[in-house]
């Protein structure tokens, strides 16, 4: 080969190599954000998924897991074992995994995959920056936002330290919503009687969900 071909084909070698170099940066996906009030769609098996929402991203600060980052939502969104992902960037495939899951509480716990993970505290106009443990009184209003309902806001008709009711809106898919009386998480939506965004809304509190977390080893829980 004659030294003019042998530096075309180098210059053809260079470009290919500079060429898969520029892929390999282009196709690495931004983390997926994630917070209070994020939806997320739970695999069930076959092609079906629970979709619920988010209650908080964090870290517990003590116990057997510590520094893990979690999600928390509601129970009876899924069973141990099942892989979760985001349902707003689905294509970025699974984020997660479910670890624990209480009927009696109604509380679940998501492992989460941090390399793809950016936690967030603002979500669809609410945001959280603390965690209130303190039941809520009449007539406190509360917030969430959910993947279903977006944000809506009601009055606290009761609560104590495990659960509350109130009259905010709330529809399938809004479980897991972060409930929220300014910017301090003090629970979760788990149900609502009657009819969708007529009956009054139920949750447990943020205490009780701070206690079974620590029971499962993510104790002192603090947001991310």
């Amino acid at each position: 080969m004659n030294m003019k071909k042998l530096m075309v084909v180098l210059a053809v070698v260079a470009a290919l190599v500079s060429s898969l170099i520029g892929i390999g940066s282009a196709d690495a996906a931004p983390r997926v954000p994630l917070g209070g009030g994020s939806g997320i769609l739970v695999l069930k098996g076959g092609n079906t998924a629970a979709a619920c929402t988010v209650t908080a991203v964090g870290r517990p600060t003590s116990g057997s897991h510590k520094g893990e980052l979690i999600a928390v939502t509601a129970g009876h969104c899924g069973r141990p074992g099942q892989r979760v992902f985001s349902e707003r960037y689905q294509q970025r495939g699974q984020i997660g995994t479910i670890v624990y899951s209480a009927s009696d509480v109604d509380v679940a716990i998501i492992r989460l995959d941090a390399a793809k993970v950016a936690p967030v505290r603002t979500v669809g106009g609410v945001t959280i920056r603390s965690i209130d443990t303190r039941p809520i009184a009449f007539p406190t209003v509360v917030c969430k936002t959910g993947r279903t309902t977006g944000k809506t806001c009601g009055v606290t008709w009761f609560s104590d330290n495990q659960s509350h009711f109130s009259q905010m809106c709330v529809i399938e898919g809004d479980s897991g919503s972060p409930v929220v009386v300014g910017n301090r998480l003090v629970g979760m939506v788990n149900a609502y009687y009657f009819r969708s965004c007529a009956g009054p809304e139920t949750g447990t509190s943020s205490k009780t969900i701070l206690n079974r977390l620590a029971r499962q080893g993510y104790g002192n829980f603090r947001l991310a």
